[in-house]
């Protein structure tokens, strides 16, 4: 295969992205919210492996007739932010007002965020909170916590996308990558096991859940705290 078709090919692969966003707003059309989540998760995975194939193949020079970047970014905030965010109003997680409240303020301000050309540290990390909204309402759909502690979750994340706070990528941030891509990829078996028996309360996957989002949420953070030496 020649560099062209494999750079073509990894263009091919992001746009699936937009076929499981497709499948997983039809799900949640139904109510069908564990369905739905497993679609995200697929997306997510896609999101996480087309990054390094695309720049494997050198898919700017290769296949420059696609816009990998404006692709992927349509995708992102159709599966991080937009679907989720429908996703957590419908359920009746978050009762009455409170719901209006978080989905506007969660597609206003990820929107924002999304198109701030400052949202990419030195190291490839994020700065701020990145918009993952999906990774979020996941873990209340499995916590099911009081619909206040979620509006103020949903209040300081929001706030957090624009504060000089770092947020690692765990497949392109060097530091602690040998920790922070296995927590990633177990985050991500946490989650979909856990939206296979449609958030059972007894689920272990929730303490797993638990504990991978607490590290991948702070990990950022501790490095700001402690500078490499």
């Amino acid at each position: 295969m020649t560099a062209q078709l494999k750079a073509l090919a990894t263009h091919l692969l992001t746009a699936t992205g937009a076929v499981f966003a497709m499948l997983a707003m039809l799900a949640a059309s139904d109510e069908k919210w564990g369905l739905m989540f497993l679609w995200l998760i697929v997306a997510f995975a896609v999101d996480g492996a087309d990054g390094p194939l695309a720049r494997r193949y050198h898919v700017k020079r290769n296949a420059p007739a696609f816009d990998g970047e404006l692709m992927d970014l349509i995708i992102d905030y159709l599966t991080y932010v937009f679907i989720p965010a429908f996703a957590l109003f419908k359920s009746g997680l978050m009762d009455g007002w409170t719901g209006w409240v978080a989905i506007i303020v969660i597609t206003f301000a990820s929107v924002m965020y999304f198109s701030d050309t400052r949202m990419k540290t030195k190291d490839n990390s994020f700065n701020g909170f990145p918009g993952c909204w999906n990774m979020f309402i996941l873990v209340v759909f499995a916590l099911e916590p009081n619909f206040w502690v979620t509006l103020a979750l949903v209040t300081g994340l929001s706030v957090a996308m624009f504060l000089p706070l770092k947020f690692i990528h765990p497949v392109r941030t060097v530091r602690w990558r040998a920790l922070s891509l296995p927590i990633a990829i177990a985050w991500t078996f946490f989650a979909g096991w856990a939206a296979w028996v449609d958030f059972h309360p007894e689920s272990w996957a929730h303490w797993g859940l638990v504990v991978t989002s607490l590290y991948l949420a702070f990990a950022g953070i501790v490095q700001q705290l402690i500078p490499e030496s």
